[in-house]
């Protein structure tokens, strides 16, 4: 019931009230590998299927700080050195204004219990063969950017 009423607010008040105050939006996530062949996936209590873990900007925060805040708040993890950047993707089908960067993390540590368990519903690790049918469609194709060479979109 919680999580019915989580998703509703954030569909009907937030995203709107965000597109009306706010020209761009700007959203950050995170691949985090483990042995080279699994990533951390996460499902939102408001948005359907897997993802990335990962977040919005805010206004006075650099992009390695937020993507930092939102792993710990969200999995519970620290990047213990640079991650590298993957790409920037416009999300214009979902908002005309949204862009979202995309870092590879390979080094990092568990550290705490995740904080946000209202937003973050599940996270876990999947095998890159064995992902999930309900994987969000623009994390499949970073993935297959990532992990098979396939040509990087601009595309969320």
């Amino acid at each position: 019931m919680l999580q019915r009423l989580l998703q509703a607010f954030e569909r009907i008040v937030m995203q709107p009230y965000w597109r009306l105050t706010r020209g761009q939006t700007l959203g950050v996530q995170g691949i985090v590998v483990r042995s080279e062949t699994e990533v951390l996936l996460v499902r939102q209590s408001y948005a359907p299927g897997w993802q990335f873990p990962g977040g919005g900007v805010e206004r006075s925060e650099h992009l390695i700080e937020a993507l930092e805040r939102e792993l710990l708040e969200e999995t519970g993890i620290a990047i213990r050195s640079a991650p590298r950047l993957h790409g920037i993707f416009a999300n214009f089908r979902e908002f005309k204004g949204d862009r979202i960067v995309v870092y590879i993390v390979e080094h990092w540590h568990p550290i705490t219990a995740p904080r946000s368990k209202l937003e973050i519903v599940e996270q876990k690790f999947f095998s890159i063969n064995l992902l999930p049918s309900d994987l969000n469609n623009g994390a499949r194709r970073r993935l297959a950017e990532v992990f098979e060479n396939n040509a990087i979109s601009s595309e969320w």
